[in-house]
């Protein structure tokens, strides 16, 4: 059986706080390497660092519900990534009988990091605010990530990367699965999360776009079908097609059979295109 098309699933959210539910996310991802195709997972972990930052009294500032991040939080932050949520996601994996590896960007300079200076609205003046640890994604290099998929393994990401002079940054898990998928061209690039796609009106569970082309992105947008946390959810699949993903997807994590329903030709999710 030799099919190797790769899949990259940005996982995060509800569908990783609950055990169990985490438990069968995980068993699905990994059933498809039964299937003969190379799986990657990258993860955030929002409420694990917000956890992590409660227990040992580190008070976060927010500036338009983007978390300032200082150095000393910052060493919590990527004891949260790379302790908690990363060696727990491999450590489950590894018991089902697949070969996992938790990475962060910082392993193999895989990903370079960059600063992020977030544009901030104050009295009707556009400013650039230092978040302090924050960043964007510079560069990506595969290299290591198809070594291990050339090797059986399944990479576990999580969204830390050093800069040039070895800084540490905290980048949003969204946008650095999108530079991912892009820089690994993957055949599908597959956001979990708590919805069951992209809804044109958010309290209708009918009206739900079962495909969209980035270039329908803007007028989204602009009447507000994409608003809120979808928006870099979005923005991550436009980064990863225009890098060179063949395809996007938005399904819910925390119902598993959707990932499933992806290869049995179900309409399932919002897919976005080029």
């Amino acid at each position: 059986m030799t099919i190797n098309k790769s899949i990259l699933f940005k996982y995060g959210g509800n569908a990783m706080t609950d055990q169990k539910l985490k438990t069968q996310v995980l068993r699905t991802i990994c059933s498809l390497k039964d299937k003969g195709y190379n799986v990657l997972i990258v993860h955030g972990g929002g409420p694990f660092i917000k956890q992590t930052l409660k227990e040992v009294n580190i008070e976060s500032e927010f500036i338009d519900g983007l978390r300032k991040t200082t150095p000393e939080a910052m060493e919590y932050v990527e004891m949260a990534l790379k302790g908690k949520v990363n060696g727990s996601l491999v450590s489950i994996i590894n018991e089902m009988g697949y070969k996992a590896v938790g990475l962060s960007g910082k392993d193999g300079q895989t990903v370079i990091a960059k600063k992020h200076l977030h544009p901030h609205e104050n009295k009707g003046n556009i400013e650039l605010v230092d978040l302090g640890q924050v960043g964007d994604v510079d560069s990506v290099d595969p290299s290591l990530m198809n070594l291990l998929l050339k090797n059986d393994y399944i990479p576990v990401l999580t969204c830390l990367a050093s800069d040039k002079n070895g800084d540490t940054y905290n980048i949003n898990g969204d946008l650095f699965a999108g530079h991912i998928a892009g820089a690994l061209a993957v055949d599908q690039y597959v956001i979990l999360t708590d919805v069951d796609g992209l809804l044109l009106d958010k309290d209708n569970p009918d009206s739900m776009l079962h495909e969209l082309k980035v270039s329908e992105i803007n007028h989204l947008k602009e009447i507000k079908c994409i608003q809120g946390g979808m928006i870099p959810k979005i923005e991550s699949c436009e980064i990863a097609l225009e890098k060179g993903a063949k395809l996007a997807r938005i399904i819910n994590g925390t119902v598993p059979e959707q990932i499933t329903a992806l290869f049995e030709n179900q309409k399932v999710g919002t897919i976005i295109k080029k």
